[in-house]
């Protein structure tokens, strides 16, 4: 528990995690009332997106989720960047335990932050829009209950990726383009690029945030614990290198 806390006042100390954070809400918020405004007369148009929950949450879900990655690697590369890591791990030699420390805490911010843009940007949408938005089913809590869940899985890939790379810019670089450049561009390898696409882990994650239409070859559950899996496996990864490397 102390080296929770330590993260915790690692976090609230910096301006970094606050500015990520408030971007997000931003982000997350300013979709939901740009669709519902949009919206509130009716169609905008023909061959427009329907106004639902995936409409609404789809800021939140994507690029809200980016800059919590963002957040997230920026928690291990600055310590990088001006030494603190070393002092932390001369206070405490077990260097899995500082990492699974940071990831721990990290997830739960991720699981709050995601949990609170995903209800408020739903709250923010049937309070300027007549449609309802209801959540009859188990499909419909899972499309926005869920983005806490991936926001944590995301949070915890984000230091793994920051511990193993440990330069910011390299991995921000990296935590953007990946999931918005090349997971799209895979699918246009000729014959096996659709068989790859369906693996590529952020595709795994919006497949369980859908409603089930995606071309993904697993169930949305399956696809969360996909992505939980290469999750696990990257920071595993990121521990043995930690481990073994020079701070």
């Amino acid at each position: 528990m102390s080296l929770l806390n330590v993260e915790r006042i690692k976090l609230t100390t910096t301006r970094s995690p606050w500015w990520c954070t408030a971007v997000a809400a931003l982000i997350s918020f300013g979709f939901a009332l740009l669709f519902a405004l949009t919206y509130k007369n009716g169609d905008p148009g023909a061959g427009a997106p329907a106004y639902d929950l995936a409409l609404i949450e789809g800021g939140t879900a994507g690029f809200g989720m980016f800059v919590i990655m963002i957040m997230a690697a920026l928690s291990i590369t600055t310590e990088y960047r001006f030494g603190i890591v070393r002092t932390t791990f001369q206070a405490v030699p077990r260097r899995w335990l500082v990492l699974t420390s940071k990831a721990t805490f990290l997830g739960l911010v991720g699981l709050v932050l995601g949990e609170i843009f995903a209800f408020g940007s739903l709250g923010i949408a049937k309070a300027l829009n007549s449609t309802p938005l209801p959540l009859t089913t188990s499909e419909d809590w899972r499309q926005v209950a869920g983005i806490g869940v991936v926001y944590a899985l995301a949070a915890i890939l984000a230091v793994a990726v920051g511990a193993l790379l440990r330069q910011s810019a390299g991995v921000i670089a990296l935590l953007l383009l990946f999931p918005l450049l090349v997971e799209n561009l895979v699918g246009i390898i000729p014959r096996v690029g659709d068989d790859i696409q369906k693996w590529m882990p952020f595709r795994n994650a919006s497949n369980f945030l859908s409603q089930g239409t995606s071309s993904n070859s697993l169930s949305p559950w399956g696809s969360l614990g996909y992505f939980a899996f290469v999750v696990v496996v990257v920071f595993g990864l990121a521990v043995l290198v930690v481990e073994r490397r020079d701070a």
